[in-house]
Protein backbone atom coordinates (compact mmCIF):
# COMPACT_ATOMS: atom_id res chain seq x y z
CA UNK A 1 0.00 0.00 0.00
CA UNK A 2 1.89 3.63 -0.78
CA UNK A 3 -0.33 6.71 -1.53
CA UNK A 4 0.45 10.64 -1.99
CA UNK A 5 -2.07 12.59 -1.65
CA UNK A 6 -3.35 16.50 -0.65
CA UNK A 7 -2.89 16.94 3.03
CA UNK A 8 -5.79 19.58 3.89
CA UNK A 9 -7.50 16.98 1.79
CA UNK A 10 -7.21 14.18 3.82
CA UNK A 11 -7.29 16.20 7.32
CA UNK A 12 -10.76 16.56 6.25
CA UNK A 13 -12.02 13.33 5.70
CA UNK A 14 -9.57 12.01 8.72
CA UNK A 15 -11.52 14.71 10.55
CA UNK A 16 -14.79 13.07 10.09
CA UNK A 17 -14.25 9.80 10.78
CA UNK A 18 -12.69 10.97 14.23
CA UNK A 19 -16.37 11.26 14.75
CA UNK A 20 -16.91 8.14 15.89
CA UNK A 21 -14.14 7.27 17.70
CA UNK A 22 -14.09 6.87 20.93
CA UNK A 23 -10.33 6.45 23.88
CA UNK A 24 -13.10 4.27 26.16
CA UNK A 25 -13.94 1.32 23.92
CA UNK A 26 -13.44 -1.94 25.27
CA UNK A 27 -12.64 -2.83 21.56
CA UNK A 28 -8.51 -1.74 21.17
CA UNK A 29 -8.70 -1.69 17.21
CA UNK A 30 -11.56 0.71 17.79
CA UNK A 31 -9.30 3.39 18.87
CA UNK A 32 -7.78 3.39 15.37
CA UNK A 33 -8.68 4.66 12.27
CA UNK A 34 -8.90 2.19 9.17
CA UNK A 35 -7.62 3.14 5.42
CA UNK A 36 -7.85 1.47 2.76
CA UNK A 37 -6.71 2.05 -0.46
CA UNK A 38 -7.91 0.18 -3.53
CA UNK A 39 -7.53 1.66 -7.49
CA UNK A 40 -10.44 3.94 -7.24
CA UNK A 41 -9.42 5.72 -3.91
CA UNK A 42 -9.18 5.76 -0.51
CA UNK A 43 -11.70 4.96 1.99
CA UNK A 44 -11.32 5.98 6.36
CA UNK A 45 -13.36 4.40 8.63
CA UNK A 46 -13.83 5.40 12.43
CA UNK A 47 -16.43 3.25 14.77
CA UNK A 48 -17.10 2.97 18.55
CA UNK A 49 -19.72 0.23 17.81
CA UNK A 50 -22.90 3.06 18.57
CA UNK A 51 -22.10 5.14 15.52
CA UNK A 52 -19.61 4.40 12.49
CA UNK A 53 -18.51 6.18 10.18
CA UNK A 54 -17.13 5.75 6.58
CA UNK A 55 -15.76 8.28 4.02
CA UNK A 56 -14.24 8.28 0.44
CA UNK A 57 -11.72 10.16 -1.22
CA UNK A 58 -12.00 9.62 -4.80
CA UNK A 59 -8.73 9.37 -6.99
CA UNK A 60 -10.63 11.48 -9.35
CA UNK A 61 -10.60 14.06 -6.73
CA UNK A 62 -8.62 17.42 -8.18
CA UNK A 63 -8.37 18.38 -4.27
CA UNK A 64 -6.86 15.74 -2.98
CA UNK A 65 -4.13 15.17 -5.97
CA UNK A 66 -4.01 11.18 -4.89
CA UNK A 67 -1.29 8.91 -6.89
CA UNK A 68 -1.87 6.05 -5.73
CA UNK A 69 0.83 3.20 -6.29
CA UNK A 70 -0.09 0.08 -4.57
CA UNK A 71 -3.03 -0.88 -2.69
CA UNK A 72 -3.95 -2.42 1.00
CA UNK A 73 -5.34 -1.74 4.17
CA UNK A 74 -3.98 -0.93 7.86
CA UNK A 75 -6.04 0.69 10.88
CA UNK A 76 -3.51 3.31 12.70
CA UNK A 77 -4.17 4.81 16.56
CA UNK A 78 -6.50 7.55 16.02
CA UNK A 79 -5.44 9.81 19.09
CA UNK A 80 -1.95 10.42 17.49
CA UNK A 81 -2.39 9.86 13.59
CA UNK A 82 -4.30 13.15 13.70
CA UNK A 83 -1.80 15.11 14.70
CA UNK A 84 1.11 14.08 12.84
CA UNK A 85 -0.84 14.84 9.91
CA UNK A 86 -1.83 18.36 11.07
CA UNK A 87 1.64 19.09 11.73
CA UNK A 88 3.88 17.75 8.94
CA UNK A 89 5.85 20.62 6.96
CA UNK A 90 4.73 20.40 2.97
CA UNK A 91 1.18 20.43 1.74
CA UNK A 92 1.48 16.58 0.50
CA UNK A 93 2.35 13.50 1.75
CA UNK A 94 2.80 9.93 1.03
CA UNK A 95 1.40 7.16 3.28
CA UNK A 96 3.68 3.74 2.61
CA UNK A 97 2.60 0.44 4.55
CA UNK A 98 5.68 -2.06 4.93
CA UNK A 99 6.59 -5.26 6.52
CA UNK A 100 5.15 -5.76 10.15
CA UNK A 101 2.28 -3.37 9.74
CA UNK A 102 4.11 -0.29 9.72
CA UNK A 103 3.14 2.46 8.12
CA UNK A 104 5.96 5.47 7.34
CA UNK A 105 4.23 9.04 6.76
CA UNK A 106 6.70 11.33 4.88
CA UNK A 107 6.14 14.46 4.09
CA UNK A 108 9.39 16.55 2.93
CA UNK A 109 11.88 16.28 5.20
CA UNK A 110 9.60 14.81 8.03
CA UNK A 111 9.38 10.82 8.58
CA UNK A 112 7.52 9.22 10.90
CA UNK A 113 7.55 5.28 11.00
CA UNK A 114 4.13 4.16 13.32
CA UNK A 115 2.92 0.78 14.34
CA UNK A 116 -0.22 -0.10 12.82
CA UNK A 117 -2.87 -3.17 13.20
CA UNK A 118 -3.73 -5.67 10.97
CA UNK A 119 -6.90 -3.94 8.96
CA UNK A 120 -8.47 -7.70 8.86
CA UNK A 121 -9.48 -7.46 12.76
CA UNK A 122 -11.46 -4.44 12.19
CA UNK A 123 -15.40 -5.42 12.69
CA UNK A 124 -17.45 -5.40 9.50
CA UNK A 125 -19.98 -2.21 9.35
CA UNK A 126 -23.60 -3.32 9.05
CA UNK A 127 -25.04 -4.77 6.20
CA UNK A 128 -28.19 -2.50 5.82
CA UNK A 129 -30.67 -4.07 3.02
CA UNK A 130 -33.13 -1.19 2.15
CA UNK A 131 -36.28 -2.10 3.97
CA UNK A 132 -37.36 1.53 4.40
CA UNK A 133 -35.33 4.06 2.35
CA UNK A 134 -35.80 7.84 1.63
CA UNK A 135 -33.93 11.20 1.00
CA UNK A 136 -33.65 14.43 2.49
CA UNK A 137 -31.21 17.22 1.68
CA UNK A 138 -28.58 17.74 4.43
CA UNK A 139 -30.06 21.39 5.13
CA UNK A 140 -33.28 19.86 5.93
CA UNK A 141 -31.78 16.68 8.23
CA UNK A 142 -29.80 19.09 9.77
CA UNK A 143 -32.58 21.73 10.29
CA UNK A 144 -34.74 18.94 12.16
CA UNK A 145 -31.71 17.74 14.24
CA UNK A 146 -31.08 21.44 15.57
CA UNK A 147 -34.75 22.09 16.40
CA UNK A 148 -34.79 18.52 18.41
CA UNK A 149 -31.69 16.92 19.69
CA UNK A 150 -31.36 19.52 22.38
CA UNK A 151 -34.21 18.31 24.27
CA UNK A 152 -33.21 14.72 24.45
CA UNK A 153 -31.75 13.31 28.23
CA UNK A 154 -28.48 12.99 29.36
CA UNK A 155 -29.70 10.69 32.20
CA UNK A 156 -28.81 7.29 31.27
CA UNK A 157 -31.39 5.92 33.54
CA UNK A 158 -34.15 6.47 31.01
CA UNK A 159 -32.20 5.14 28.10
CA UNK A 160 -34.49 5.92 25.52
CA UNK A 161 -35.25 9.49 26.09
CA UNK A 162 -31.38 9.91 25.16
CA UNK A 163 -32.68 9.60 21.42
CA UNK A 164 -35.20 11.89 19.06
CA UNK A 165 -38.25 9.64 18.38
CA UNK A 166 -38.62 9.82 14.19
CA UNK A 167 -41.92 8.64 12.64
CA UNK A 168 -43.11 8.83 9.33
CA UNK A 169 -46.66 7.73 8.10
CA UNK A 170 -48.60 9.20 5.22
CA UNK A 171 -45.63 11.88 4.09
CA UNK A 172 -45.46 13.24 7.31
CA UNK A 173 -42.10 12.88 9.75
CA UNK A 174 -42.41 13.64 13.03
CA UNK A 175 -39.18 14.09 15.35
CA UNK A 176 -39.79 14.27 18.79
CA UNK A 177 -37.31 14.74 21.92
CA UNK A 178 -37.99 15.31 25.58
CA UNK A 179 -36.14 14.54 28.66
CA UNK A 180 -39.76 14.81 30.72
CA UNK A 181 -39.16 18.61 31.97
CA UNK A 182 -39.02 20.03 28.40
CA UNK A 183 -40.04 18.70 25.11
CA UNK A 184 -39.54 19.92 21.12
CA UNK A 185 -41.77 17.85 18.64
CA UNK A 186 -41.20 19.33 14.57
CA UNK A 187 -43.59 18.19 11.61
CA UNK A 188 -42.46 18.36 8.31
CA UNK A 189 -44.41 16.98 5.35
CA UNK A 190 -42.30 14.83 2.61
CA UNK A 191 -43.67 14.74 -0.90
CA UNK A 192 -43.89 10.99 -2.32
CA UNK A 193 -42.61 9.29 0.43
CA UNK A 194 -44.29 6.17 0.27
CA UNK A 195 -42.76 4.74 3.63
CA UNK A 196 -43.45 4.14 7.31
CA UNK A 197 -41.15 4.08 10.43
CA UNK A 198 -41.28 4.02 14.14
CA UNK A 199 -37.28 4.48 15.57
CA UNK A 200 -35.58 6.51 18.12
CA UNK A 201 -32.19 7.44 16.96
CA UNK A 202 -29.17 8.01 19.90
CA UNK A 203 -29.12 12.24 20.11
CA UNK A 204 -25.24 11.79 20.28
CA UNK A 205 -25.39 9.84 16.87
CA UNK A 206 -27.61 12.85 15.52
CA UNK A 207 -25.11 15.69 16.72
CA UNK A 208 -22.20 13.80 15.23
CA UNK A 209 -24.25 13.39 11.62
CA UNK A 210 -25.10 16.71 12.04
CA UNK A 211 -21.42 17.98 12.18
CA UNK A 212 -20.26 15.77 9.52
CA UNK A 213 -22.22 17.47 6.49
CA UNK A 214 -19.62 19.41 3.91
CA UNK A 215 -22.81 20.43 1.74
CA UNK A 216 -26.14 21.61 2.92
CA UNK A 217 -27.75 20.60 -0.59
CA UNK A 218 -26.21 17.28 -0.56
CA UNK A 219 -29.21 14.42 -0.52
CA UNK A 220 -29.14 12.29 2.14
CA UNK A 221 -30.32 8.40 1.83
CA UNK A 222 -31.79 7.10 4.61
CA UNK A 223 -32.21 3.35 5.10
CA UNK A 224 -33.40 1.74 8.05
CA UNK A 225 -33.16 -2.03 9.10
CA UNK A 226 -34.07 -3.19 12.68
CA UNK A 227 -31.57 -2.09 14.89
CA UNK A 228 -29.35 0.33 12.53
CA UNK A 229 -30.05 3.11 10.47
CA UNK A 230 -27.44 4.61 7.63
CA UNK A 231 -27.41 7.81 6.36
CA UNK A 232 -25.57 7.87 3.11
CA UNK A 233 -24.03 10.82 1.05
CA UNK A 234 -21.92 10.59 -2.16
CA UNK A 235 -18.52 10.57 -0.10
CA UNK A 236 -20.28 9.22 3.50
CA UNK A 237 -21.68 6.58 4.83
CA UNK A 238 -22.99 7.20 8.37
CA UNK A 239 -24.28 3.92 10.89
CA UNK A 240 -25.82 4.58 14.01
CA UNK A 241 -27.41 2.06 16.46
CA UNK A 242 -31.30 2.19 17.01
CA UNK A 243 -32.28 2.69 20.45
CA UNK A 244 -34.65 -0.47 21.71
CA UNK A 245 -37.80 0.15 24.03
CA UNK A 246 -41.33 2.14 22.99
CA UNK A 247 -40.93 5.83 23.16
CA UNK A 248 -43.65 7.72 25.51
CA UNK A 249 -46.66 9.33 24.06
CA UNK A 250 -46.27 12.34 23.97
CA UNK A 251 -49.29 13.88 22.16
CA UNK A 252 -50.93 13.61 25.32
CA UNK A 253 -48.92 15.92 27.58
CA UNK A 254 -49.38 19.26 24.96
CA UNK A 255 -52.06 20.97 25.78
CA UNK A 256 -54.79 22.68 23.83
CA UNK A 257 -56.58 25.42 25.38
CA UNK A 258 -54.55 28.00 27.04
CA UNK A 259 -55.42 31.40 29.90
CA UNK A 260 -52.19 33.80 28.29
CA UNK A 261 -50.76 34.10 25.33
CA UNK A 262 -48.35 36.60 24.64
CA UNK A 263 -46.13 37.05 21.39
CA UNK A 264 -42.03 37.84 21.44
CA UNK A 265 -39.38 38.50 18.54
CA UNK A 266 -37.19 35.72 19.67
CA UNK A 267 -33.96 37.56 19.38
CA UNK A 268 -34.96 40.67 22.00
CA UNK A 269 -36.38 37.61 24.11
CA UNK A 270 -33.23 35.83 24.39
CA UNK A 271 -31.07 38.74 24.52
CA UNK A 272 -33.09 39.93 27.91
CA UNK A 273 -33.45 36.14 29.10
CA UNK A 274 -29.70 35.79 29.02
CA UNK A 275 -29.12 39.37 30.86
CA UNK A 276 -32.09 37.98 33.23
CA UNK A 277 -29.51 34.61 33.72
CA UNK A 278 -26.42 36.32 34.41
CA UNK A 279 -27.20 36.53 38.38
CA UNK A 280 -29.71 33.57 38.56
CA UNK A 281 -26.70 31.00 37.25
CA UNK A 282 -25.03 32.00 40.78
CA UNK A 283 -27.63 31.47 43.22
CA UNK A 284 -28.29 28.51 44.19
CA UNK A 285 -31.51 27.99 42.41
CA UNK A 286 -30.80 28.78 38.58
CA UNK A 287 -34.50 30.37 37.94
CA UNK A 288 -36.22 33.22 36.04
CA UNK A 289 -38.95 34.71 36.65
CA UNK A 290 -41.47 36.22 34.18
CA UNK A 291 -44.82 38.31 35.02
CA UNK A 292 -47.43 39.06 32.46
CA UNK A 293 -50.08 41.54 32.87
CA UNK A 294 -51.80 43.85 30.12
CA UNK A 295 -50.11 46.95 30.87
CA UNK A 296 -46.22 45.45 31.16
CA UNK A 297 -44.17 42.30 31.30
CA UNK A 298 -40.80 42.60 32.98
CA UNK A 299 -38.31 39.59 33.85
CA UNK A 300 -36.77 38.73 36.88
CA UNK A 301 -33.76 37.62 37.74
CA UNK A 302 -32.39 37.30 41.53
CA UNK A 303 -29.51 35.74 43.31
CA UNK A 304 -29.23 36.43 47.17
CA UNK A 305 -25.51 36.18 47.16
CA UNK A 306 -24.79 38.83 44.40
CA UNK A 307 -28.24 40.79 43.58
CA UNK A 308 -31.33 41.50 41.50
CA UNK A 309 -32.16 42.08 38.04
CA UNK A 310 -35.57 43.48 36.18
CA UNK A 311 -36.15 44.09 33.07
CA UNK A 312 -39.64 45.55 31.10
CA UNK A 313 -39.68 43.79 28.03
CA UNK A 314 -40.84 44.40 24.48
CA UNK A 315 -43.67 42.20 23.24
CA UNK A 316 -45.43 42.11 19.99
CA UNK A 317 -48.98 41.75 21.06
CA UNK A 318 -50.89 39.88 24.64
CA UNK A 319 -53.74 38.52 25.88
CA UNK A 320 -55.96 36.46 28.61
CA UNK A 321 -55.45 36.40 32.03
CA UNK A 322 -52.01 38.15 33.86
CA UNK A 323 -49.26 35.26 35.53
CA UNK A 324 -46.21 35.25 36.93
CA UNK A 325 -43.86 31.96 36.20
CA UNK A 326 -40.87 30.84 37.01
CA UNK A 327 -39.08 28.61 34.96
CA UNK A 328 -35.30 27.54 34.37
CA UNK A 329 -33.61 29.90 31.95
CA UNK A 330 -31.01 27.56 30.01
CA UNK A 331 -34.14 25.36 29.28
CA UNK A 332 -35.79 28.87 27.59
CA UNK A 333 -32.60 29.83 25.99
CA UNK A 334 -31.82 26.51 24.13
CA UNK A 335 -35.79 26.16 23.81
CA UNK A 336 -35.03 30.14 21.56
CA UNK A 337 -32.20 29.42 19.92
CA UNK A 338 -33.84 26.69 18.03
CA UNK A 339 -36.41 28.43 16.60
CA UNK A 340 -33.71 31.19 15.08
CA UNK A 341 -34.75 34.75 14.17
CA UNK A 342 -38.29 34.41 14.13
CA UNK A 343 -41.39 35.60 16.24
CA UNK A 344 -42.30 32.91 18.59
CA UNK A 345 -46.24 33.00 20.42
CA UNK A 346 -46.00 31.74 24.18
CA UNK A 347 -48.70 30.30 25.79
CA UNK A 348 -49.72 29.34 29.54
CA UNK A 349 -52.37 27.80 31.54
CA UNK A 350 -50.91 28.69 34.67
CA UNK A 351 -47.76 28.77 36.91
CA UNK A 352 -47.47 25.10 37.50
CA UNK A 353 -48.45 23.95 34.12
CA UNK A 354 -46.43 23.17 31.45
CA UNK A 355 -46.21 26.42 29.14
CA UNK A 356 -45.90 26.12 24.90
CA UNK A 357 -43.89 27.94 22.56
CA UNK A 358 -43.87 28.15 18.61
CA UNK A 359 -43.34 30.19 15.70
CA UNK A 360 -46.18 32.75 15.05
CA UNK A 361 -45.98 32.04 11.57
CA UNK A 362 -49.17 29.00 12.00
CA UNK A 363 -47.63 27.26 8.68
CA UNK A 364 -44.55 26.11 10.78
CA UNK A 365 -45.22 22.89 12.63
CA UNK A 366 -43.19 22.88 15.34
CA UNK A 367 -43.94 22.95 19.20
CA UNK A 368 -42.12 23.35 22.46
CA UNK A 369 -42.76 22.88 25.85
CA UNK A 370 -41.40 23.81 28.87
CA UNK A 371 -42.35 22.97 32.76
CA UNK A 372 -41.90 25.41 34.87
CA UNK A 373 -40.25 25.98 38.14
CA UNK A 374 -42.64 25.79 41.36
CA UNK A 375 -41.44 28.25 43.99
CA UNK A 376 -42.95 29.74 47.07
Amino acid sequence: MKVTLNRSAFLNELATVQRAISGKTTIPILTGVKLSITDVGLTLTGSNADISIETFLSVDNDKASMLIESTGSIVIQARFFNEIIKKLPEQTLTLELIENNQVIISSGKALFNVNGLNADSYPQLPIIEDQTNFKLPARVLNKLISETVFAVSSQESRPILTGVHMTLNDNNLLAVATDSHRLSQRKMELDNVNQTFDVVIPGKSLQELSRSFKDEEEQVDISIMENQILFRTETMNFYSRLLEGNYPDTNRLIPTNFNTEISFNVSSLLAAIDRASLLSHEGRNNIVKLAIDSEQVIIYGNSPEIGNVEEKLNYLEVEGDPITISFNPDYMKASLKSFGDIDVTIRFISPIRPFTLQPKDGDIEFIQLITPVRTN
